[in-house]
């Protein structure tokens, strides 16, 4: 048997077809958050989102085929690229919903906030591996600066929600890289104790607005809580079973939800209404699976640089996941994360595909000697 198809055999199938199974279903979710705007408009989401995930897919496929610690080459150049298009976005960007995080290259469009954070993970995953008998603090001074470069470069688009998709992150990695949990517990309090700052000084009137109206929801039920107000109404209208595929007068066909933000932002809030319980918890529980075979993988790694890497990116998905789903059900404030795989997104399909490609590859090459 060739290398090649050993490999190709010895791929987590599980973890493939949860993926793929996630990703149509995303393209399904799209086009019926879209189908009442005319067929050109729908047409544009779903096969775009297609699009992406038929490119996401070949990302993963090669990055699965390909040993991860070649990573340890990349790592660094895909990061400093992540920063160069974080600056130009900050020049050039476009401006969505209040943040200038968009870069437009031509036939791309994306957010380089997420190939930011992809990167960060590999290189912090690298550090961490590489450096275990340096100090603590050293190694958290360091992993400060690591993160803060592209944390303070986000904030400034500004874009919250994604800035706050680095601390989960970020400690996770600390933790199962070696640091002593006396050093993180004093960072989440030294964080906790800075947020009331952050809050009035950091924080544009509008992110204001929506932590107002989170925990307050009663507020202003026409401006700053309507948002809210109306995915709470569309997931609750769905019931057990939901209204049905493209049903007739939803809060998505009527206008109530954003229907700038339904199909990305809003995904859940849609499929709840259209699938019910029972088709949010089918898809809470395919994420809850893709996750646990992370963690698997996580626990089979051949080495502390697969254990990382895979740890990294499954909390990637899982804070995406939980901020998506936690904020249309009013647990968390509106912050703008897609949920993974099933939010039209475009380059974040690819980059998540591309992430599970990686954690495929640390279970293929789990063996393999170094």
């Amino acid at each position: 048997m060739t290398p090649f198809l050993r490999k190709l055999l010895g791929l987590n199938w599980l973890l493939l077809v949860n993926m793929l199974a996630l990703a149509i279903f995303g393209v399904i979710a799209v086009y019926s958050a879209t189908y009442m705007r005319g067929e050109s408009i729908t047409a544009d989401f779903w096969r775009k989102q297609a699009n992406w995930v038929a490119v996401g897919f070949v990302a993963f496929m090669i990055t699965s085929l390909i040993d991860y610690r070649w990573i340890r080459w990349g790592a660094l150049p895909m990061y400093l690229a992540g920063l160069i298009f974080l600056i130009l976005t900050r020049f050039i960007g476009k401006k969505v919903y209040g943040a200038r995080s968009w870069l437009d290259l031509g036939p791309i469009n994306f957010q380089p906030a997420q190939l930011a954070i992809i990167a960060g993970i590999m290189v912090l995953a690298l550090f961490l591996s590489q450096f275990r008998e340096m100090h603590p603090m050293t190694r958290l001074a360091l992993c400060g600066a690591i993160v803060g470069a592209p944390c303070l470069l986000v904030m400034m688009q500004p874009d919250l929600g994604m800035t706050m998709i680095w601390g989960p992150v970020l400690l996770a990695l600390l933790f199962v890289g070696g640091i002593p949990v006396r050093y993180l517990i004093c960072i989440v309090l030294i964080v906790a104790a800075f947020l009331p700052i952050a809050y009035n000084l950091g924080l544009k009137n509008y992110q204001k607005e929506r932590i107002i109206a989170f925990v307050n929801p009663e507020i202003d039920k026409q401006g700053s809580a309507w948002a809210i107000n109306q995915s709470l109404i569309a997931i609750g209208s769905g019931g057990w079973s939901g209204k049905g595929f493209k049903a007739p007068n939803t809060q998505i066909e009527l206008g109530f939800l954003p229907a700038t933000a339904v199909h990305n932002d809003y995904i859940f809030s849609a499929i709840g209404e259209q699938w019910g319980f029972v088709g949010g918890a089918f898809l809470l529980g395919a994420f809850a699976l893709l996750l646990l075979t992370c963690l698997f993988v996580a626990f089979c790694a051949g080495d502390q640089f697969g254990l990382l890497l895979t740890i990294g990116i499954a909390t990637l998905i899982f804070t995406h996941i939980f901020q998506n789903v936690g904020m249309t059900i009013s647990m968390l404030p509106i912050t703008g994360v897609p949920l993974p795989l099933i939010s039209y997104s475009g380059s974040f399909v690819l980059m998540i595909m591309f992430g599970l490609g990686i954690v495929n590859s640390v279970w293929v090459h789990r063996k393999v000697n170094v």
